[in-house]
């Protein structure tokens, strides 16, 4: 199945030039393999506002069909993008979240400590990452299989069940 992505990293050093992303590429090139299609690929610092409304544009505005957020998921006092996604959604899609952690509690106890958040809004999916290439790797690897699916219902073009509507 076709879809399109939103990917925004958030990173204070990132958004003035001072660190390369190498996490948000990553996404988009991932999901290029299982048929996303970047539509909008941004860096923002780490601004509860700035990261809110770049998740509202994506999907009001460019209606997209899922946006991955990377970064700003621990316990730094700057780490608000769980909060900035839970400011924009309508409703809550906690088994992403879960399921990336229950795998990643698996490598390192440390993931215990992830704050990140998945929900609804209106019919795009939002989903935080980690920040890191290699906890973006181990998190989409986890989610992938379900992805399409779950895109799917939200478009109306499948079944909970798995089946294609008429």
């Amino acid at each position: 199945m076709k879809f399109t992505i939103g990917v925004i990293t958030a990173s204070d050093k990132g958004s003035i030039g001072e660190r390369q992303d190498t996490s948000g590429p990553l996404i988009a090139e991932i999901l290029k393999d299982i048929g996303g299609t970047l539509k909008e690929y941004t860096i923002v610092p780490d601004e509860r506002n700035e990261i809110s409304n770049t998740l509202r544009y994506m999907s009001d505005d460019l209606n997209v069909d899922v946006i991955f957020t990377t970064g700003g998921t621990g316990f730094s006092p700057r780490d608000v993008t769980p909060e900035a996604t839970l400011d924009v959604i309508d409703r809550l899609a906690p088994g992403i979240a879960e399921a990336i952690r229950m795998k990643s509690l698996s490598i390192t106890p440390k993931a215990m400590l992830s704050r990140a958040v998945s929900g609804i809004r209106k019919q795009t999916l939002i989903i935080n990452l980690p920040g890191s290439p290699k906890g973006v790797r181990e998190s989409l690897e986890v989610i992938l299989p379900a992805l399409s699916h779950g895109i799917g219902i939200l478009k109306g073009i499948e079944g909970e069940c798995g089946n294609h509507k008429k």
